[in-house]
């Protein structure tokens, strides 16, 4: 692509990109965003946070675009509304958490509205919390109508060599029946199969009328390669893996050295930036 009249719409990941380790929301970040507008190019969140826990972005990016939660899971409106919701089979949910089970994974459950946790004290549940802003239900065992609504199931570990195990045996096993993919190192989403960054990016470009070579994703994970291959330009963070960096047409800094705003100069703005560079120059 040539050009940054040829980029239509910048869809971004969030935890590992758009905010810092410590989840915060730089200043030249949201400055690059409020660029994107005037020079209108619109601007787009996904992330396995649930909705609610973007919510607290919408004031400072004033964002106007579909907010995909979940993997696209669930896409709300930007004022919250519900546009559609992608809800695993209890039968999928049930073998996602044996699965896990299997790999001695923490294991969360969220429905539309919940988050769900037998042990608030696990590894991860009270920094979710603050990074969320809201707090989970502790539940003794997901109950049958829990499994009936999952939306998401997360396994969550500090053994990352475990998480990593229980992803392949989660996408030999589940197949068709959901997307199986590390958000993190430490965390195995498991949805839907519509319900993958791929799938958004599909479904803002239908919503929004924008065709998917005008299209810019950016993130730093494993799940973050489906939109790459669904995107007309992909930027890995340089706090990605090799082989993430290796899927992507651009590589950037990381999230700790403004790689999110230095991309968004060089690759979509191109105002020129050191920090940022093509894969492979």
């Amino acid at each position: 692509m040539s050009g940054s009249a040829s980029i239509r719409l910048v869809l971004a990941d969030v935890d590992g990109t758009l905010v810092t380790g410590e989840k915060v929301l730089t200043d030249e970040a949201i400055a690059a965003v409020h660029a994107l507008n005037e020079s209108g190019i619109a601007f787009a969140i996904t992330s396995g946070r649930p909705p609610r826990g973007m919510e607290m972005f919408l004031k400072p990016l004033d964002l106007r675009t579909p907010i995909s939660g979940f993997n696209g899971g669930v896409i709300v409106n930007p004022d919250m509304s519900v546009v559609e919701t992608h809800v695993l089979s209890e039968e999928a949910a049930r073998a996602a958490i044996e699965i896990m089970m299997g790999q001695d994974l923490d294991i969360w459950l969220y429905t539309a509205d919940q988050w769900l946790v037998r042990d608030v004290a696990a590894p991860h549940v009270a920094r979710e919390a603050w990074t969320v802003k809201f707090e989970p239900q502790v539940v003794a065992a997901f109950a049958a109508s829990h499994l009936a609504n999952a939306v998401k199931v997360v396994g969550v570990s500090d053994n990352h060599d475990a998480v990593e195990s229980a992803e392949n045996v989660a996408q030999r096993d589940l197949g068709e029946r959901a997307a199986a993919a590390r958000s993190q190192p430490y965390y195995l989403d498991i949805t839907h199969p519509k319900a993958n960054k791929g799938g958004v990016v599909d479904r803002l470009s239908e919503m929004l009328g924008i065709e998917r070579e005008n299209i810019a994703t950016i993130g730093d994970m494993p799940n973050d390669v489906l939109m790459f291959q669904r995107s007309g330009v992909s930027i890995a963070m340089g706090n990605a893996s090799d082989a993430v960096k290796a899927r992507a047409t651009c590589v950037t800094d990381s999230n700790e050295n403004q790689g999110f705003a230095r991309a968004m100069r060089r690759f979509v703005l191109r105002a020129g930036d050191a920090g940022a560079r093509r894969t492979g120059t």
